[in-house]
C-alpha cells in the first residue's frame, strides 16, 4: 500500500482547476470531485456562485472552509454575506496587482487594507487571508521577499495561504519560507511540476519534481489544497492521481 502523507480529512481542492467542467455542470463536477474522495474544496470568484454553492456542496458531501474571492476595493459586505451562505469561514484574497508590491510602502498599503478588512471580517465570525504568486517572492525589500514584508507589516489577523509551487518559482524554497512563516499559515497549495511559468506545464501532485514531503512537513497544522492552474492532459485524472500520491489511495 503506498505511504499516506496526509489524511482526506485535510485535503481539499481548489475549484479553478476544474473550471471548465464547472461552467460545463456544476452539480456534475462537484461530483466527480467527491467520487474522487475529496470532502473540501475551495472555491473561487465566490460572490458570483455563492447561491449555488450553497445548494449543491450538501449534496455531494462536501463544505467549503476556504475560498478565494477578491477582498481589497470590493464590496466587503456582499463577500460577507457569501461566505456565510456558503459555509466558507476564510476568505482569501488571490491576488493583489503586482504594481503594489514593488516597495515597501505598497506593501504595507496592502497590508493595511487587508488588515482593515479582517478587523471587519471578523464581526462576522470570519477571517481573511492573502494568497501569492510567484512575484511577491521575486520582489525583495532590503533583501527580504515582498510576501515576508507583507507578513510582518500586516495585523496577526490577516493569515496566509503560501502557493507552494509559486513560492518555488519566485525563488524561494517552499519549506523554509513555511517555516519562516509558521503559524501563519493556515493553508497552502499544493501542486507540481518543473518550476515553470507555464500553467500548463503543471502536473499532478506527485508527478513533478517538488518535494511534496518536505513541504507538507514543514506546515503541518495547515490545510492542504491541491490545485493546478491548467495542465496539458485530463485535469480530474490529474486531480486524482494528486489525491491518490497524498492519501496513498488507490488512483
Amino acid at each position: 500500500m503506498a505511504t499516506s502523507l496526509v489524511s482526506a480529512d485535510e485535503l481539499s481542492v481548489q475549484l479553478y482547476t476544474v473550471r471548465d467542467a464547472i461552467a460545463q455542470d456544476l452539480p456534475a463536477a462537484l461530483g466527480r470531485l467527491a467520487e474522487i474522495g475529496f470532502r473540501r474544496v475551495e472555491p473561487w470568484g465566490l460572490t458570483d456562485r455563492a447561491d449555488a454553492l450553497a445548494e449543491h456542496l450538501p449534496a455531494f458531501g462536501l463544505t467549503a472552509p476556504t475560498a478565494h474571492v477578491h477582498l481589497v476595493g470590493a464590496d466587503a459586505e456582499a463577500v460577507f454575506a457569501a461566505a456565510k451562505k456558503v459555509g466558507v469561514t476564510t476568505i482569501i484574497d488571490p491576488h493583489v496587482p503586482e504594481e503594489n508590491w514593488t516597495d515597501r510602502e505598497g506593501i504595507e498599503r496592502t497590508a493595511a487594507q487587508l488588515g482593515e478588512i479582517a478587523a471587519r471580517a471578523a464581526d462576522h465570525g470570519l477571517r481573511v487571508g492573502y494568497h501569492n504568486h510567484a512575484f511577491e517572492l521575486e520582489r525583495r525589500v532590503d533583501g527580504v521577499s515582498a510576501l515576508e514584508v507583507f507578513a510582518n507589516a500586516a495585523p496577526e489577523a490577516v493569515v496566509l495561504e503560501v502557493d507552494t509551487y509559486w513560492a518555488e518559482v519566485g525563488g524561494e524554497p517552499a519549506p523554509e519560507l513555511l517555516r519562516r512563516l509558521g503559524d501563519r499559515v493556515v493553508a497552502i497549495h499544493v501542486k507540481d511540476g518543473p518550476r515553470t511559468k507555464v500553467d500548463s506545464d503543471q502536473v499532478g501532485v506527485g508527478d513533478g519534481i517538488l518535494p511534496i514531503a518536505e513541504i507538507l512537513a514543514a506546515s503541518p497544522q495547515a490545510l492542504r489544497v491541491v490545485e493546478l492552474d491548467a495542465h496539458s492532459g485530463d485535469v480530474f485524472e490529474a486531480v486524482a492521481r494528486s489525491f491518490a500520491f497524498l492519501t496513498g489511495a488507490e488512483a
